[in-house]
């Protein structure tokens, strides 16, 4: 601190002496002078034009009386003759009442003359030091300073309690755990490998979506095995400067060296790694691809016995170069998946160390609820579950604080503004309640958690929330009929009762055609047989959607798949409209008890079906 104001102190000294000088620079040059004779100066004089005269060493210098015409006082210079006799111009000068003044400038021989050449000097080095002290005045690798654009700008966490993330700070990623166990072994005890002639990998590269913990890990793998962890962005290393990302990576290796061992951690690869071929895929970029060669050679010029590991993380594994991706430099990819129920679990309970929970909280039915949800995702649903606590002054979080959080994130926020009229409210309340009684009369159905027709922000009038009992990994024909008919239950239940439809079907009307077309086109599941249409395009990757579909298929073939898919779409509304109608009694008790509480619970659900768990 001390030494920052000392910068702060030398900058302001500097910038005020600078300006001194360019003040008196501009001052000297405010007048207009011109040289004229010594003849020419004494007509002057005798005119009356001048009113004081400054007499120097080598030259006579007068001020005249006129401005010029842009406001400047105006100077004339005239050189001194040799034994001139001085008495005549003063004479002159009172004559005509002129001031007059002398000024003899004293010889200081060479040193002044050095002086006056180098403080200029002197004070812009001041000035630059201390310019340059005041931008970096970080520590670490990181520390931007002047002409210093070529040096890494990675995050050191030294051995210190720098970083005191470990494996416990890390839940629902079992077997990814597993993987990096073996690089933290090999950095606690290296020896053990090179007796058997063992070689841990050089790069270990993480891939999944967003927020299922990759960073998280890293750190864990730099905390477990207490060793300096670089962190740096894939963004970081590109500048607007031709050869910076090259030189930074040559610099990271450098300091890497000199720590290690230690682990290096590139975030977001992508930005720096991916493919050079182009081919009107990827746009050719000259500094990202000297940046990328300069990283393989990095990669290859190291020996992986000198305990420095290279841990990278991307959710974009699919537009990495190959070279990257081979043997001897990123040679183990470890994917870090969504988690599975017990994860979420596991996760919830990681977050919930920090909160003050109710004992009747249930996280096995909060993971049940968050089907899809990774660790950040539930880490935000801890967070909103506790700020939910504190708005309605709550001592600890309860389980409709979750509940109450789990709606805002996936449905949005309340609407408490909105008020929709009797008529709409009645619509929405059997247009609700229709999913709810398919989802309870169909035997592969999830079972219904809860049923509201509270408004929220996400387009959302009401809602059916089904509770998943386990993860599935794959779905019968079945299980994917059931699906299909308990999406045609809320226009099917508008058709039973009003006789006419609405547009708050749309959402589920999507759902059910995108379903139906993937078990015709995808699965094989129609009376077309057993083979796929169409081939995937290009996507993100771990299941992300897919931006096209090259089409393998005649147009004979495509009116077959679309008469094949309205097909299985009509089935199910007439197989929802026969549910629907055969317990119509159950479908209006429902809705009533909706219009009256807006939101009805499992149990309260069963007990006005009175179906328990055998279908009709």
């Amino acid at each position: 601190m001390k030494n920052t104001w000392i910068r702060v102190g030398l900058f302001l000294l500097a910038l005020a002496v600078a300006g001194f000088l360019w003040f008196r620079a501009l001052s000297t040059q405010a007048a207009e002078s011109k040289v004229v004779p010594y003849s020419e100066l004494l007509g002057t004089i005798d005119s009356g034009k001048v009113t004081e005269v400054l007499i120097e060493q080598e030259r006579v210098v007068a001020k005249l009386k006129e401005k010029s015409d842009k406001g400047r006082e105006q100077t004339v210079v005239a050189s001194r003759l040799p034994d001139l006799d001085e008495r005549d111009l003063l004479a002159r000068l009172e004559k005509n009442g002129v001031t007059f003044s002398g000024h003899i400038e004293q010889q200081g021989g060479l040193w002044p003359a050095v002086l006056s050449s180098i403080f200029p000097l002197v004070m812009l080095f001041i000035l630059f030091r201390a310019w340059g002290g005041m931008l970096g005045g970080g520590k670490g690798a990181g520390a931007a300073r002047p002409m210093s654009f070529g040096k890494s700008q990675a995050k050191i966490y030294d051995r210190s309690s720098e970083n005191k993330t470990t494996f416990e700070d890390v839940a629902g990623v079992d077997e990814s755990k597993a993987e990096l166990m073996e690089v933290v072994n090999f950095l606690k005890s290296p020896a053990k490998y090179h007796a058997v002639g063992a070689r841990v990998p050089k790069g270990v590269l993480l891939v999944g979506p967003p927020g299922t913990g990759k960073t998280l890990l890293a750190r864990a793998v730099a905390g477990e095995s207490g060793v300096p962890f670089f962190s740096m962005s894939g963004s970081e290393f590109v500048e607007m400067f031709v050869g910076v990302g090259a030189s930074r990576v040559r610099d990271l290796f450098v300091q890497a060296k000199e720590r290690a061992p230690c682990i290096i951690f590139i975030d977001e690869l992508d930005a720096v790694g991916k493919t050079r071929a182009g081919g009107g895929v990827f746009a050719a970029n000259e500094e990202r691809e000297q940046t990328l060669n300069q990283l393989l050679v990095e990669m290859d010029g190291f020996d992986a016995g000198s305990g420095i590991v290279i841990l990278a993380a991307t959710n974009r594994p699919e537009v990495l170069d190959k070279a990257l991706l081979r043997a001897g430099r990123f040679d183990r990819t470890i994917l870090v998946d969504r988690p599975d129920v017990k994860g979420r679990e596991a996760i919830l309970q990681v977050h919930a160390k920090r909160r003050k929970l109710e004992p009747s909280v249930d996280l096995k039915v909060i993971a049940q609820r968050t089907p899809g949800m990774v660790g950040a995702d539930l880490a935000n649903v801890v967070n909103e579950a506790a700020l939910a606590s504190a708005r309605r002054d709550g001592t600890s979080v309860e389980a409709k604080d979750f509940e109450e959080a789990i709606d805002r994130i996936q449905l949005g926020l309340k609407k408490e503004g909105r008020v929709m009229n009797d008529a709409e409210r009645r619509r929405v309340a059997w247009h609700e309640a229709g999913h709810a009684l398919v989802a309870l009369s169909v035997k592969h159905a999830d079972p219904v958690h809860r049923v509201t027709i509270i408004p929220r922000s996400i387009g959302a009038l009401g809602a059916t929330l089904q509770l998943p009992t386990e993860d599935r990994y794959l779905m019968t024909r079945e299980e994917l009929v059931d699906a299909l008919t308990v999406l045609m239950g809320g226009r099917t239940a508008e058709e039973v009762v009003f006789t006419d439809v609405s547009t708050g079907a749309q959402n589920d009307l999507e759902r059910a055609s995108e379903l139906a077309r993937q078990m015709v086109c995808r699965f094989g599941m129609s009376e077309l047989g057993a083979q796929t249409f169409g081939r995937p395009g290009g996507g993100p990757f771990l299941g992300g959607p897919v931006s096209f579909e090259e089409r393998n298929f005649s147009e004979e073939t495509a009116k077959r798949i679309d008469a094949e898919v309205g097909k299985i779409l009509e089935a199910e509304h007439r197989r929802a409209k026969e549910l629907l109608v055969a317990r119509r009694p159950v479908l209006d008790a429902i809705a009533t008890r909706l219009l009256e509480k807006e939101t009805i619970d499992r149990e309260e659900l069963e007990a006005l079906a009175k179906v328990g768990s055998t279908p009709p």
